[in-house]
């Protein structure tokens, strides 16, 4: 206990540097990562990932994702300050996801994090996933500064947010059962796609046109969605068809589900920022990397006179590089964590950033 004391205070008597040298480490789920980034530069980014071992199985085995991050998550950190041209010594600080994920997952990348930053007398900072892909388009775009609307769409979370400060935001609008993400996957499911559910569906509905009816969601005001109910309609659809021997293109049904997916996630962000006065709209998780997603996006925004910044595709799904963008805001706030840190497998998109 008296080494921890002892490492805490000479963390707190390191002045912060004006651009600070992070390493980002994430290990949330199937994809091993890490980053370096100099202020909002990046200067490398490596991932290992399991995705085709647990390819075999249709979606993640927690148990083999821990083990495929306890043997990556040395080398990767050592590629990324090689790539980086950096040692670990000039770093300023260390930023990992503390939290949300796979438990077992997180524990390898949090306590690797921890004996890094314990062994080189660095500030150690916990980083929130969800809002790692929040901070992703301050990477994109060195300039962007809030206020802005953020649109999120994840495995687990899709949500409208008024990006108030660097450290605040306001849910305006979130969904009230399945996130996008996940109904991309159930969707992949039905109709016979490998894992990941997303790119086989993006992929077969470049085949289609959006040529079935499927159910708008639901009416009104406020910004919310559910998916649960257009993910019932697609499996409706297929296995009404399948029933009654009759004969269905699936890659409409999979181009059908694409544009209802995504149309209500361009529609609501606009609207959003309309009501707010913001002239751009900002956007991060793992369904953004979705082309058409993106185009339609692109397409709204210029039709309203609203800047639109997207992270590219590959920072978009997990990456070590938006935990270290997240990592710099937490820096500059000063919001360091003790080693006594925890992983935590799930915290309310609320939740304020206090580890």
């Amino acid at each position: 206990m008296a080494q921890y004391e002892r490492y805490e205070q000479r963390v707190l008597r390191r002045e912060q540097a004006a651009q600070p040298l992070l390493l980002g480490i994430e290990s949330s789920c199937d994809e091993t990562c890490a980053a370096v980034i100099r202020g909002r530069e990046l200067l490398s980014s490596a991932v290992r990932s399991s995705a085709a071992e647990q390819a075999k199985y249709g979606g993640v085995v927690p148990e083999l994702a821990s083990r495929a991050h306890t043997d990556a998550v040395e080398a990767v950190v050592k590629e990324a300050l090689l790539q980086a041209g950096v040692r670990g010594g000039q770093l300023s600080a260390v930023a990992v996801t503390y939290g949300a994920g796979l438990l077992g997952a997180l524990l390898v990348g949090l306590s690797f994090a921890k004996a890094y930053a314990f062994a080189l007398g660095l500030p150690l900072i916990g980083v929130d996933h969800i809002r790692g892909h929040m901070a992703a388009a301050y990477l994109a775009d060195t300039a962007l500064e809030p206020p802005f609307v953020t649109l999120l769409a994840s495995g687990g979370h899709t949500a409208v947010l008024y990006t108030k400060s660097y450290t605040e935001f306001e849910i305006l609008g979130s969904t009230r059962d399945d996130a996008a993400g996940e109904a991309f996957d159930k969707v992949a499911r039905i109709l016979g796609l490998p894992y990941p559910g997303g790119p086989s569906v993006e992929k077969l509905a470049r085949e289609g046109q959006p040529n079935i009816p499927l159910p708008k969601m639901f009416a009104g005001a406020g910004y919310d969605f559910s998916y649960s109910g257009l993910k019932t309609a697609v499996l409706n659809y297929c296995h009404n068809k399948e029933q009654r021997g009759e004969a269905y293109s699936r890659a409409d049904v999979a181009s059908s589900f694409q544009h209802a997916a995504c149309s209500v996630l361009a529609d609501r962000a606009v609207s959003a920022a309309k009501a707010k006065g913001c002239n751009t709209i900002a956007a991060g998780g793992g369904v953004i990397a979705n082309g058409y997603l993106r185009a339609l996006l692109g397409e709204r925004c210029r039709a309203a006179g609203i800047r639109l910044v997207l992270p590219e595709k590959k920072f978009c799904t997990d990456n070590a590089a938006m935990i270290a963008a997240e990592g710099l805001v937490q820096y500059r706030a000063g919001n360091f964590a003790p080693l006594t840190l925890n992983a935590c497998a799930h915290i309310p998109l609320g939740r304020k950033g206090k580890q």
